[in-house]
C-alpha cells in the first residue's frame, strides 16, 4: 500500500471512529445520521458543484451513484439502529469487520485484485483482532442472549459496508470522488426525508444538540471523501483492512469516554488490528 493511500486512510479511519462515537450519543440514533447527512450534504453542495460544472457527469458514473445511494440509504438506517440496540465497543468491530473479510474475497472475483501474502496476513490479523474485540466478556446475567439480539443490525450494516466499498471503488474510476460524494450524500438525505417527517418529534429534539450533528456532518462527509481517493489508488481490500485501524480508536472511545469498560483487554485486541494494519501497509 503506497504511502499516500496509507496516510488518507489513517485520517478518514480517526474521523470515521469520531463522527461514530458522537452519532452514538444521539437520543434517536437515526434521526441524528440523517440530519447529519442533510449537514454534509449542503456543506459539500459549492464544491460538489463546481466539480459537475467543470467536469460533468458521466453516463457510465450514475448507475453506480444510484446504488451506492440505495445502499447507503440502508446502511445509515441499518447503523442507526445498531446504535439504538447495542454498544459502540460491540456495534463498531462487528460491522466494520464484515467488511474487511468480504471486500477482498468479491474484490478478487470483480476486479481481479490478488492480494500478496503480506497484505492476506494483515487481513486475517484485523479480523481475527476483531473478533477478540467482540468475544470480550461484558457482564451480566443475561448479556449473551441480549448481545446476539443485539447483532442483527450490526451484521446487515457490515453486509452493506462490504457492498457500498466495491460498488465506490467503481464508481470513482468513472467520478471524481467530490462530486460522487454529494450525489451519494444529497441522495441518501433526499430518500430520508419522509422518515424525518414521521419523526418530527425526535427531529426537534435532536437539534437541539445541532452543533453535534454539524460536527459529524462534516467528518463524516471528509473521511468518506479520503476513502474514495485511497480507492483510486489502492486495492480495495487494503484499504477497507486499514480503514480499521479506527478500531484501535474505537476501543479507548467506547471505554472511556462512553464508559462501557474493558480498556485493558480492549486494547489488547486494538493492538492485533493495529499489527494487521502494518502488514496491510507494507504489503504490494
Amino acid at each position: 500500500m503506497s504511502l499516500a493511500a496509507l496516510v488518507l486512510v489513517v485520517g478518514a479511519a480517526g474521523l470515521h471512529a469520531g463522527w461514530n462515537a458522537i452519532a452514538k450519543r444521539g437520543s434517536d440514533q437515526v434521526v441524528f445520521l440523517w440530519l447529519a447527512t442533510l449537514a454534509s450534504s449542503a456543506a459539500m453542495l459549492p464544491l460538489g458543484l463546481w466539480y459537475l460544472a467543470a467536469e460533468g457527469l458521466p453516463a457510465a458514473a450514475v448507475p453506480f451513484v444510484l446504488a451506492t445511494i440505495a445502499l447507503h440509504t440502508v446502511y445509515f438506517y441499518a447503523l442507526g439502529r445498531s446504535y439504538a440496540s447495542g454498544a459502540y465497543s460491540l456495534v463498531y468491530p462487528v460491522a466494520r469487520g464484515l467488511g474487511v473479510a468480504l471486500v477482498p474475497i468479491v474484490a478478487l472475483l470483480l476486479f481481479d485484485e490478488r492480494l500478496s501474502p503480506l497484505g492476506t496476513a494483515g487481513i486475517v490479523l484485523v479480523v481475527s483482532g476483531i473478533a477478540a474485540l467482540h468475544l470480550l466478556p461484558r457482564g451480566g446475567a443475561a448479556r449473551p442472549v441480549a448481545a446476539g439480539r443485539a447483532l442483527l443490525w450490526p451484521v446487515i450494516t457490515g453486509l452493506t459496508i462490504a457492498s457500498y466499498s466495491l460498488v465506490d471503488k467503481a464508481g470513482v474510476a468513472r467520478l471524481n470522488p467530490v462530486p460522487y460524494m454529494l450525489l451519494l450524500e444529497g441522495g441518501c438525505a433526499f430518500l430520508g426525508l419522509p422518515l424525518l417527517r414521521a419523526r418530527r418529534e425526535a427531529v426537534r429534539r435532536e437539534l437541539r444538540g445541532w452543533r453535534a450533528i454539524v460536527l459529524a456532518a462534516v467528518m463524516s462527509a471528509l473521511a468518506y471523501t479520503l476513502v474514495l481517493f485511497a480507492f483510486r489508488i489502492s486495492k480495495t481490500g487494503y484499504v477497507v483492512a486499514a480503514r480499521e485501524l479506527s478500531i484501535v480508536l474505537s476501543a479507548v472511545i467506547g471505554s472511556l469516554w462512553l464508559r462501557e469498560g474493558c480498556l485493558g483487554p480492549r486494547l489488547a485486541g486494538a493492538a492485533i488490528v493495529l499489527g494487521g494494519v502494518a502488514c496491510i501497509a507494507l504489503a504490494r
